[in-house]
């Protein structure tokens, strides 16, 4: 089954997703990025600046566009459409929506920021799990950051 782990009280979702993904991309995890368009453009953004001695190898996958072959074995995609992703080992959601397929990736990563919506968005998500058998590992990055 599906391991899920909710990331909740981020305070900047795109800062934590970026030093989420260099350490994944250190440890030579392969990650799925889902989110809508806009979040994956400005993501994408951010992943080319936030380091400026560190590149975190990353492809920005846009429906309709088929990589080159040799891009294939990027270890980080960021897309929509997760199900033409080249590997299913980690799933992470930026988006507010359940990402349609999650159950074929090895794990699923959820970020939940400090903003109202958001988490409302984020409780939905865990109630679906949570409802399914799914057991969800919890990170406070809050009490984290305060320890």
């Amino acid at each position: 089954m599906t391991e899920v782990s909710f990331h909740f009280n981020v305070p900047d979702r795109m800062g934590y997703a970026c030093r989420l993904l260099r350490k994944a991309a250190r440890r030579g995890a392969r990650v799925v990025v889902a989110a809508p368009t806009p979040v994956l453009t400005a993501l994408d953004r951010q992943l080319w600046v936030f380091e400026p001695l560190d590149f975190v190898p990353h492809l920005h996958a846009r429906p309709g566009q088929t990589p080159a072959p040799r891009l294939q074995a990027t270890p980080i995609w960021l897309t929509e459409q997760v199900h033409e992703a080249p590997h299913h080992e980690v799933l992470l959601n930026m988006g507010d929506e359940l990402v349609a397929g999650f159950e074929t990736f090895t794990r699923v990563i959820e970020l939940v920021s400090l903003d109202g919506p958001d988490r409302q968005a984020g409780r939905a998500r865990w109630k679906h799990y949570s409802d399914r058998g799914y057991v969800i590992a919890k990170h406070d990055v809050a009490q984290e950051s305060a320890a």
